[in-house]
């Protein structure tokens, strides 16, 4: 499990976002828009593989109790030291799992919070690396990531109610 070089890992400043977004809470960004708008859509993925990304975040989260995050970008340094440095950054570093991916260097690198003690391990990583590289070896890099955080919450233990 390795990524590619030294990654700078900016978040979302909310003083950059257009009339309508928010940065929430997660980190995430929320925004509406008014019918005949010109859409705010700086993404290169369609607007259903973000859905299904969402989707996949989303069911996780509330499966496991763990904030799962998707970095995709260029990465440059050391790949677990990028990664690291990524992960600090996060909203709840210690609840929080990172997949940090670089489409460009063919590399994937996956940390888990400490607050998740043994529940996320290098055995629940790797599964999910296994779990994305069929797809990424068939250039869907979105279908990769949701099956990796599949797979990875689904060997997670559930949060106890």
């Amino acid at each position: 499990m390795a990524i590619g070089d030294q990654a700078v890992f900016v978040p979302v400043r909310q003083e950059t976002l257009p009339l309508g977004f928010v940065v929430t809470a997660s980190g995430r960004v929320s925004g509406v828009s008014h019918p005949g708008d010109e859409p705010y859509d700086k993404s290169p993925f369609s607007m259903e593989d973000r859905v299904r990304m969402d989707h996949a975040l989303t069911e996780a989260t509330r499966r496991t109790g763990i904030l799962w995050t998707i970095y995709i970008g260029e990465i440059s340094g050391d790949p677990a030291d990028a990664a690291r440095e990524m992960h600090s950054t996060l909203p709840d570093p210690a609840r929080t799992v990172l997949i940090a991916v670089s489409p460009n260097e063919k590399q994937i690198e996956i940390l888990g919070g400490d607050a998740l003690g043994t529940r996320f391990n290098d055995r629940v990583a790797q599964l999910g690396v296994s779990a994305a590289l069929a797809s990424f070896k068939q250039q869907d890099l979105i279908d990769g990531l949701v099956s990796a955080v599949r797979v990875m919450s689904a060997a997670v233990r559930p949060v106890a109610v």
